[in-house]
């Protein structure tokens, strides 16, 4: 059985990421990918800020989303998002994205990150130690 760890978060959509219409923008499900990741780092302890401060950045290079339903000026979403586990230098999340009205599954995806130097040129082919033993510190 494999250890994961996941945080929930609500979301409200707001006026401006809906179209004239009032459906969410396809572009903004991914910032909702973003709400999550912030969610999960500040309850874990792994924020922007804090791979900053450890002299890393982790820009996103891969990110994908399927569309199940729209989601409309007004609703509420909950963005289920999870860290899975990889042995490379990277950071890999799942996202689940809920209406919270309801409860249907409004979209699915994933993202990657990998970790720079503050200079954005020094690309880690290991984890940082500060990483392996975040990761260790949750028996991942």
């Amino acid at each position: 059985m494999s250890i994961s760890l996941t945080e929930r978060t609500e979301v409200r959509v707001r006026f401006n990421e809906a179209d004239p219409l009032g459906i969410v923008w396809h572009g903004h499900y991914i910032r909702y990918f973003e709400d999550g990741r912030e969610a999960f780092g500040n309850k874990y302890g792994i924020g922007y800020l804090d791979f900053y401060n450890k002299g890393y950045v982790v820009p996103v290079v891969k990110v994908e989303c399927d569309y199940k339903r729209s989601l409309r000026y007004g609703d509420s979403l909950v963005v289920e998002t999870t860290y899975v586990p990889c042995e490379a230098a990277k950071l890999r999340f799942e996202y689940k994205l809920y209406n919270a009205g309801n409860g249907q599954l409004v979209a699915t995806g994933f993202s990657v990150q990998v970790f720079l130097d503050k200079e954005h040129s020094l690309l880690q082919l290991t984890n940082p130690p500060f990483f392996e033993e975040w990761k260790n510190k949750y028996g991942l």
